[in-house]
């Protein structure tokens, strides 16, 4: 590795400070999987990896569980590690993270995990610094990207001085703000000796697990005491002032950005928390009896709140002082402090936007499978997934989304329901990437139970939502270094699959008629499950030729509006003064669907 001495500053997003802080502390190993809006976290990695041939061992991990074992196996041999996800995913990762903390670890082990108040792309607002308080674990809670990639280096010093993971808790406005981030030399990798057996700590039995969850309790309480990030610390006033503001994390740098510049607001005295979990309690409470009221502003739950054992002159989410759901904006907090002072709250700066519908991208594979879904299976029951394709919703074709992997699992119980099956077929829906990570388990499952559904995966060779990662069908890794590819047609057929077919959803005719086949196999002869591959790549990948072909809607066009309303690709508008259909030129891919479905045959080449 290179070893120049140097001290540089870089314009850094929030997650790629935090790679740069992983790979400065001497990470040997790092695994993650996609979300949003960790995603970068891997991706900064991989890259500086290469700047500064870096030997860190790098992957994107079949899930968060995988991820996080991997992390894990990796600090009891001695190294430092990280694993990376989103809040959701520590869900995922939950019951190997909960009996980490149990164990402890050896090399250090830094858990990052990127909150999404708002939500803005996620199912929950659930918040991670409370789940480390259920799990018994120490999480630090950035404001900004420096304070990321420098609390990124302490996660590793506390976790290798108290033997515990320890969570990096990055939430939206941090992982994807951007600032000038000081740079030093990475160290050399970290390796605190070889992995010694002792079976009552790493395979303890319920009896030593007793011993050791009283151990934890006492590494927390030692926590709380002797660490300066568990304390409050003045960030803008002056002690003496007649509203406290308790904050931590992204917030905290709404409320110093607001009260520094309102002279209205010198009144407030800002107190900010690194380590908001385990807190020091007592220093909470000694700063709540020194003012006549404290405001505590947190992202997402009351978590500071809840550690302060004296709440009545506390304003917060628990006295309703601060909503209990959504982000809070620069906007939002600003009037929580006024309101907090007795004044008046400010009026809205930003203007009413009507926000645009998500959508599908133009030539998206996903849509002509969605389109003979509907068309083959009309009014069935559609169990839907996470990922792209849950704008299936647009299309009539999705009705639930749980979390990943659900839509086999809950196809499963519909088909089971007493008026579900005779009335209305049931049909799931499952990206590749999505399929691999969580669905696999189902799909035993429901071949095992012979759950008649029928399960198309829609396979884009790609983790498109979440900025295009590799899946474990690619050959090669995070990094680019080699890797063995995972079929997924010998893997479906391996859970016990009688019926598989693949088919390019660009071909009409071959998907309505795969389709056809398995609406026979499972739904009019009751031979259990059958599995639809639906492959081909999706448009935005950079390796994808796109057709120079494109269309037009031609004279024959009746306006029956199926291409506008049930095929709904962006590409094809309705000119409401003109009373006719057009495509978009700029916006056409060439994928020739439309060309194949329209059903007054009006849609043409360009040029014919």
């Amino acid at each position: 590795m290179r070893q120049e001495e140097y001290s540089q500053t870089r314009f850094l997003m929030g997650n790629e400070a935090i790679g740069r802080g992983i790979i400065q502390a001497g990470c040997s190993v790092a695994a993650a999987y996609p979300g949003t809006p960790s995603s970068e976290v891997m991706e900064s990695l991989v890259r500086w990896k290469r700047e500064l041939l870096h030997p860190i061992y790098l992957e994107w991990s079949i899930n968060e569980k995988v991820a996080f074992e991997t992390a894990y196996g990796a600090s009891l041999s001695g190294a430092r590690s990280a694993a990376a996800m989103k809040m959701v995913g520590l869900n995922v990762a939950s019951d190997a993270f909960m009996s980490a903390a149990y164990l402890g670890v050896r090399g250090g082990l830094v858990v990052v995990v990127a909150d999404d108040p708002g939500p803005h792309s996620s199912q929950t607002e659930q918040d991670t610094r409370f789940f480390a308080w259920f799990a018994k674990v120490p999480v630090l809670d950035p404001g900004t990207p420096a304070e990321a990639m420098q609390m990124a280096i302490k996660a590793f010093d506390l976790s290798e001085k108290y033997q515990v993971p320890v969570i990096l808790r990055p939430c939206l406005r941090v992982c994807h703000a951007r600032q000038d981030v000081s740079l030093s030399t990475p160290r050399e990798v970290v390796d605190v000796g070889p992995f010694e057996k002792n079976w009552t700590r790493w395979a303890a039995i319920p009896r030593y697990r007793l011993v050791l969850h009283q151990e934890l309790n006492e590494k927390l309480a030692k926590m709380r005491k002797e660490e300066s990030e568990a304390r409050p610390v003045l960030v803008e006033g002056n002690h003496d002032n007649v509203l406290a503001l308790i904050t931590s994390g992204s917030v905290s740098s709404h409320a110093r950005d607001i009260v520094s510049s309102d002279e209205k607001l010198n009144r407030v005295d800002v107190y900010k928390v690194d380590l908001p979990f385990p807190a020091d309690t007592e220093a909470l409470q000694e700063i709540v009896d020194r003012y006549e009221k404290t405001l505590i502003i947190e992202e997402t739950y009351p978590v500071l709140e809840l550690q302060v054992t004296d709440r009545r002159k506390v304003l917060g989410r628990l006295s309703g002082h601060v909503p209990q759901h959504g982000e809070l904006t620069p906007e939002l907090v600003e009037n929580l402090i006024h309101e907090s002072l007795g004044e008046k709250p400010m009026a809205g700066r930003a203007p009413s936007v009507k926000p645009r519908r998500p959508s599908l991208c133009a030539g998206c594979s996903h849509r002509s499978a969605f389109y003979l879904i509907k068309n083959v299976f009309d009014k069935a029951i559609y169990t839907g997934d996470i990922g792209c394709y849950t704008l299936g919703i647009n299309m009539g074709a999705v009705d639930t989304c749980l979390c990943m992997g659900a839509s086999i699992g809950m196809a499963g119980g519909f088909s089971r329901a007493p008026l579900s099956r005779d009335e209305r077929p049931v049909v799931a829906t499952i990206g590749d990437s999505t399929f691999y990570h969580a669905g696999v388990p189902a799909l035993i499952n429901a071949v095992h139970t012979r759950s008649p559904f029928v399960l198309v995966i829609m396979d884009n060779n790609t983790t498109a939502m979440t900025g295009g990662q590799p899946t474990p069908a690619d050959n090669f890794l995070a990094d680019g270094s080699p890797g063995t590819a995972v079929d997924m047609e010998r893997l479906v057929k391996g859970c016990g699959v009688d019926f598989l077919e693949v088919v390019d959803p660009y071909d009409f005719e071959a998907l309505k008629d795969s389709l056809l086949k398995a609406k026979s196999y499972t739904i009019d002869n009751n031979l259990g499950v059958s599995v639809v591959i639906a492959r081909r790549p999706c448009v935005q990948s950079p390796s994808v030729k796109l057709s120079s072909e494109r269309f037009q809607v031609g004279h024959k066009c009746d306006l029956c509006m199926t291409c506008i309303r049930d095929l709904q690709c962006p590409a094809i508008i309705f000119l409401k003064d003109e009373k006719r259909v057009q495509i978009d030129v700029d916006l056409c891919v060439g994928c020739g669907f439309c060309f194949q479905m329209c059903p007054s045959q009006s849609i043409e080449p360009r040029g014919v």
